[in-house]
């Protein structure tokens, strides 16, 4: 039981930690209901009562325990850190499907396609590709097509 707890412990810590780095970086929602308030504290009204986990936001200032964060359609407000995630994600943008290649190279196969406002965990960016998991499905896609990645950003996940 201690060694649980202990492992919990570790883990808060680490994921506070993560928050604490400079911004702008990129987080995720952590929980399946967030709310996004005008200002830093719970007596601020709520803006945006997000229900979407792994949603990927930017965030851009941090006060306290709040975050300032931005959304894919460039809504800002304020989160408690707590509802907020160091897990990479991004979403799929665009008009029309888009295709996810095998390796990370326009000149490879295609493995399948993805409709714009899908979410996948990203990792190994390399600045031009990510590769990316939607639920068992994996391979590469352009950065171009996310948000959530910054162009030119290499991830090492």
């Amino acid at each position: 039981m201690k060694a649980l707890l202990g492992l919990a412990l570790l883990g808060l810590a680490s994921a506070a930690a993560a928050q604490d780095k400079p911004v702008p970086y990129w987080a995720s929602l952590a929980s399946g209901e967030a709310m996004m308030r005008t200002g830093p504290a719970r007596t601020y009204p709520g803006v945006w009562l997000y229900k979407r986990r792994d949603l990927p936001v930017r965030v851009l200032k941090r006060f306290e325990n709040w975050r300032l964060i931005e959304d894919s359609e460039g809504a800002k407000g304020w989160m408690l850190r707590t509802m907020l995630s160091d897990r990479r994600t991004a979403l799929v943008t665009g008009t029309s499907p888009r295709p996810v290649h095998a390796q990370p190279s326009e000149g490879s196969r295609i493995r399948y396609m993805v409709e714009p406002g899908v979410i996948g965990r990203v990792s190994d960016c390399d600045g031009s590709w990510c590769h990316i998991q939607i639920g068992k499905r994996e391979g590469s896609i352009r950065i171009a097509d996310l948000w959530g990645v910054a162009p030119g950003e290499q991830v090492d996940d």
